[in-house]
């Protein structure tokens, strides 16, 4: 498999004209998937609330573009009934033509969750959400009629019409945990992402999610998997972009000179990485894309 390139670009502290410039851009650089984020608050748990809505902001990515994949790393299922989201990502599917990939999530920004009032369960009971609207949307955006008894969600002859214009729209599930998240993959994924880790923790994380595929009977070469990294040429531009997590990200960011970037590169594709998506934040720079789209033969 070709190796794919992305650009996860996060909702905070920007503009939609920002973000129409940007994903415009994106395009013309000859980039395969941009994708948003789901998040109410900053995402660097600062408490800042500049920032845009998930699905709205997924669907004008879809309007506005016409050739990437629009994807959501990832949409959290505790803010987000599965039935709902279903039919939403099947509109968006057809806005974008059949261009537009689902991610799920467990949660993890307990500010938002305090700020709104929604209750943020142990780590068990939010795995058990994760599964469960993973296996309910499954269901709603592939199924004609789906039922669905659980702890969290129930569901009773329920449709999801119309269906979107893929016929197996891609389920992602982003995350690391091995015993869960990893698991959860293996059943219900058609894609598996994790972010800011280096090349051989990538490695590891793969091999387990492929011992859980052969645990549940799935081919693993039916799940496509993906890291997203950072892309700063140096420390002054890591930490402007990432300010207090630069050193939690550092891990997992392409950064020096043009060949040490392209070996990084090439240590995720030895890894096992089938796309490898630039986590950019604003204030948006895009010198930085245009330099790595020509060292990729891109643009």
């Amino acid at each position: 498999m070709t190796t794919r390139f992305g650009v996860h670009a996060g909702l905070q502290n920007t503009t939609v004209e920002e973000l129409r410039n940007l994903w415009r851009r994106i395009e013309e650089l000859g980039f395969d998937w941009i994708s948003i984020w789901d998040h109410f608050y900053a995402a660097d748990m600062t408490g800042g609330a500049e920032c845009l809505e998930a699905v709205a902001t997924h669907a004008a990515l879809a309007c506005e573009t016409t050739a990437p994949r629009c994807g959501s790393l990832v949409y959290c299922v505790g803010y987000r009934h599965p039935a709902v989201l279903a039919n939403a990502i099947a509109t968006i599917d057809h806005l974008s033509g059949g261009r537009a990939d689902l991610g799920l999530g467990a949660g993890w920004s307990i500010i938002e969750y305090q700020a709104y009032g929604i209750p943020f369960p142990s780590v068990k009971d939010r795995m058990d959400m994760l599964e469960e609207a993973a296996e309910c949307v499954r269901g709603l955006l592939r199924n004609e009629t789906t039922s669905f008894e659980g702890k969290y969600f129930q569901l009773v002859d329920a449709r999801c019409d119309p269906k979107p214009v893929q016929a197996e729209l891609p389920i992602w599930i982003g995350g690391g945990g091995e015993k869960r998240t990893l698991r959860i993959a293996a059943r219900f994924a058609d894609g598996w992402n994790i972010p800011f880790v280096d090349p051989p923790t990538f490695e590891h994380k793969r091999n387990v999610l492929h011992r859980h595929c052969t645990d549940v009977g799935r081919d693993p070469g039916a799940i496509a998997t993906a890291i997203n990294v950072g892309l700063a040429w140096n420390d002054d531009e890591l930490r402007q972009q990432f300010g207090n997590m630069a050193e939690f990200v550092r891990p997992g960011v392409l950064t020096g000179s043009d060949a040490e970037v392209e070996e990084r590169i090439g240590a995720y594709v030895d890894a096992g990485a089938d796309q490898i998506n630039i986590a950019l934040r604003a204030p948006w720079d895009v010198r930085g894309l245009e330099k790595l789209a020509g060292l990729l033969g891109r643009g």
